[in-house]
């Protein structure tokens, strides 16, 4: 099970429960529904938020908002370069490793599908260590989905020969040594 994994008891299982359905309450609330004190929910609140099982994320709404979403699969000889192009490019909001057909999914978030577009076969399309990428446009999201997103975003002119040139990111944390 989750909770026994993450080593949870009940009633840090109603906290998190109670703030992801309503991020808004305060300690006080949420002592009151759960019937506990105050100190008591802060102090574990703070536990979980210090170990990592409770995060609280700012960012867009991508349910609510009219930008464009979509997933790229990738299939690269060289994971780690992808991986980290997804820490520093403000098209992408977050990479992950997979298992399978493809070993990369980056999430890519713009209000332009062509900068989107652009900035896939700079990437990865013209990227001899890719044999294979695949787009998906997200058309529908079922739950709220927040993400953090980065608005220099629209700054970027990306192109196809040159990516955003040299207001690129990644070139940028590249040559700093930063990767």
């Amino acid at each position: 099970m989750i909770s026994e994994k993450l080593k949870l008891d009940d009633i840090d299982k109603k906290i998190i429960t109670l703030v992801q359905q309503d991020p808004s309450l305060t300690h006080t609330e949420i002592a009151e529904k759960i019937q506990r004190s105050q100190p008591t929910v802060g102090m574990r609140i703070k536990k979980l938020e210090k170990n990592g099982i409770l995060y609280f994320q700012p960012g867009i709404n991508f349910k609510k908002v009219d930008l464009h979403l979509a997933t790229v699969e990738i299939s690269t000889k060289n994971p780690q370069e992808i991986m980290d192009m997804a820490k520093f490019c403000p098209f992408m909001l977050n990479g992950f490793r997979l298992s399978g057909k493809h070993n990369i999914c980056i999430l890519v978030a713009s209000s332009r599908l062509d900068k989107l577009d652009k900035i896939i076969n700079y990437h990865f399309r013209k990227n001899p260590d890719v044999s294979m990428v695949s787009m998906e446009i997200v058309t529908d999201i079922a739950k709220d989905f927040v993400m953090p997103i980065d608005f220099d975003s629209e700054e970027h002119e990306p192109n196809e020969e040159e990516g955003c040139g040299e207001k690129c990111k990644y070139k940028l944390a590249k040559a700093r040594g930063e990767i």
